[in-house]
């Protein structure tokens, strides 16, 4: 295995320490670790696709695990905001309805030789999920130090405009996927 893959294995592996930290009251500064492996797992995302682009490692394995990784990592965390009553289910659902779509036309596609892999749309929506998930992470930080009805009230409404934008992108990023690979599963008998 190389080292791309080890770093989406690792992204992976890193998605039960993160919803530990993250939903673990009773560790000092949870949020704060909470963020720090959050953010330490999405630049194993950044590192493996660079490294494997400029050392040519590019493997089917990293095709299809790299965005998996990507989906586990981000949908733990938004599912993880439901819990803790930050966000609605909804959201979530529409996240986790559009990535089956997408999983379905890539196995369908792995099941006839073919691998593909995931476009500029799909990476601006993980961006856009990583984005969403350290500013929840970074005002439920601010929100222990600064425990005010106003500001608790503003910060709901951030994450929640946040949530929704990255929703919409969610959504564009799949119909754009499902357009540009409808030969796949049109095709399919």
């Amino acid at each position: 295995m190389n080292l791309p893959n080890k770093l989406t294995v690792l992204r992976i592996i890193l998605v039960p320490l993160f919803i530990a930290f993250l939903l673990t009251d009773a560790i000092p500064c949870n949020y704060i670790f909470a963020m720090l492996v959050f953010i330490g797992a999405s630049l194993t995302d950044f590192f493996d696709g660079r490294y494997a682009r400029k050392y040519n490692m590019i493997t089917d394995f990293g095709k299809f695990a790299d965005p998996l990784a990507d989906k586990i990592l981000v949908i733990s965390a938004y599912c993880c905001f439901v819990d803790m009553g930050i966000i609605s289910c909804i959201p979530v659902i529409i996240i986790l309805f559009r990535e089956f779509a997408v999983t379905s036309v890539r196995l369908v596609a792995a099941s006839k030789g073919k691998v593909v892999a995931a476009n500029i749309w799909g990476k601006a929506k993980t961006v856009s999920q990583i984005v969403v998930v350290i500013l929840v992470i970074l005002l439920l930080i601010v929100s222990q130090f600064i425990n005010n009805e106003t500001v608790s009230s503003v910060f709901y409404i951030i994450d929640n405009a946040a949530v929704w934008i990255s929703v919409l992108l969610t959504v564009f990023s799949g119909a754009v996927y499902l357009r540009d690979n409808s030969d796949i599963y049109i095709t399919m008998k």
